[in-house]
């Protein structure tokens, strides 16, 4: 296997309820090393920004408009098989479908308020890091 880096972003339902410290207990002990991090609040056009691969789907400007509600913790996790493991800690989208013991079952609200995002590939996770961090932020 070898080291990757992802993006996670701690949604605005997290935040709101105080969960970071939770949620980024679970990466730690998943052998997922938090390299950079932080509290941002997102505007409407950096959501539009973000999300465009979402645009044709309906969903898309409710998420937008949910994750300019609030602040949110952008991070970038290092570890073996980052992405996939941080894909597994996440769990299904909707909560209700996830996993037991995944922080969308164990935190999520709905499929929108699941509580935290992550990168699905090498090629979006390089992007979707550069979106937030520059590479001195990133301290591996």
């Amino acid at each position: 296997m070898a080291v990757e880096r992802t993006l996670s972003i701690i949604k605005p339902d997290a935040t709101a309820r105080n969960l970071t410290g939770q949620i980024n207990a679970r990466f730690e002990a998943a052998e997922l090393r938090i390299v950079a991090q932080k509290r941002i609040r997102m505007n409407r056009e950096q959501a539009d920004m973000f999300y465009a691969v979402h645009k044709e789907r309906a969903f898309y400007g409710d998420l937008c408009e949910f994750m300019a509600s609030g602040p949110v913790v952008v991070q970038v996790l290092e570890g073996e098989d980052a992405i996939a493991r941080n894909r597994e800690l996440m769990g299904d989208t909707n909560p209700a479908n996830a996993d037991e013991g995944t922080i969308r079952k164990d935190f999520g609200e709905s499929i929108e308020a699941n509580s935290v995002h992550g990168s699905d590939s090498p090629e979006t996770a390089e992007w979707e890091i550069a979106c937030f961090f520059s590479r001195i932020e990133i301290i591996g």
